[in-house]
């Protein structure tokens, strides 16, 4: 994608490796992304593509969600999970026609291809694909993304549940940022995402880098793997209470998840924390004398110090005081997240 990282350069970007950092212009992304339209290049996730016959009922089995509810055009969030339900990766799916198209994590499209090749048996009409690096992804965050998808000619799309999809010109536009902010996913062949990127800039998307990306996760609550998604959580303790089906019969993990629903055996939720100063990721979570949590992400922003972490659930929730390290803070809830009330 060298066309494309040429003129991301040419008006100011940073990176880190291939990633764009930033545009120079942070505030004015944070800006946009809140109350304009924001554009963010996310082809550094990972992305895995599922052909034959049996994909439905393969995902349907290895993952949290109901895939068997959906039909092509349709798509949803779902965590893929260990057989004692440690959280993997949340992967947003996407089924097509012939296909059923994963976007994962940056660091995680190597580590899924292997563990769902696992699970691949002779009779199963099941192939997998890792696109990553073939095709480009790109992230409208902001209440008037809507605008420039109708510019795109996607005008179905809009107003429809998460992850609705539909593929113009070889682009795919899907309901969903990504974030909790309203917006939309452009899935895109190499070959044309420079100009699908000069095409939406012009239009009036702000070019947002993956500094702002990382912030606006971390205050909103998206938890990735490595700091909220490790084999120390499951994803209900995650806040994904969004990604489960309960009613949808037996998967990877499926025994555990029920036992932890049925019983309400979650003793640990992850909760947004408002800092007042810096805290090192890692730091306990403090009540007093007693340590309740662990602190799992941090971000500065104009708004002071936030940070993601695990809280038992005896210790409480929202408007709970905690000591982080060498400094204080009040667990708040964040809207990426949801959970089992109660």
């Amino acid at each position: 994608m060298t066309q494309l990282h040429d003129i991301q350069a040419a008006v100011g970007a940073t990176f880190d490796a291939t990633i764009p950092v930033s545009f120079g212009n942070d505030a004015d992304a944070l800006e946009a992304a809140q109350n304009g339209v924001a554009i963010c290049d996310r082809s550094h996730w990972g992305i895995i593509q599922v052909t034959g016959s049996d994909r439905i009922r393969f995902l349907h089995n290895q993952s949290t969600n109901n895939f068997e509810r959906l039909k092509p055009g349709e798509g949803c969030d779902t965590v893929f999970v260990t057989s004692t339900a440690r959280t993997i990766d949340l992967a947003t799916a996407y089924v097509t026609d012939d296909s059923v198209l994963l976007i994962v994590s940056p660091n995680r499209h190597e580590y899924l291809m292997e563990w769902l090749d696992r699970y691949i048996f002779f009779a199963d009409k099941v192939e997998l694909a890792d696109i990553t690096g073939k095709i480009a992804i790109f992230s409208l965050i902001g209440s008037k993304s809507s605008e420039l998808v109708t510019k795109l000619g996607a005008t179905e799309i809009i107003g429809q549940p998460y992850g609705t999809h539909q593929l113009l010109n070889q682009v795919r536009i899907a309901v969903g940022s990504g974030l909790a902010t309203p917006g939309y996913t452009l899935i895109i062949p190499t070959e044309n995402a420079a100009n699908i990127w000069k095409m939406l800039v012009e239009a009036g998307a702000v070019p947002m880098g993956d500094r702002i990306w990382e912030q606006l996760r971390i205050q909103q609550g998206r938890p990735v793997p490595d700091k909220e998604l490790t084999e120390d959580y499951n994803p209900l303790e995650a806040g994904l209470l969004q990604t489960i089906s309960f009613d949808k019969g037996c998967y990877i993990g499926q025994e555990t998840i029920a036992r932890l629903n049925t019983y309400k055996g979650v003793k640990q939720h992850l909760w947004g924390i408002s800092l007042d100063a810096s805290a090192d990721v890692g730091s306990a979570i403090m009540v007093g004398e007693e340590k309740v949590g662990k602190l799992t992400s941090i971000v500065e922003s104009d708004r002071g110090f936030f940070g993601l972490g695990y809280i038992r659930t005896k210790a409480g929730g929202a408007g709970l005081k905690v000591q982080v390290g060498e400094t204080t803070g009040e667990v708040v809830d964040v809207p990426f997240l949801s959970r089992i009330s109660g």
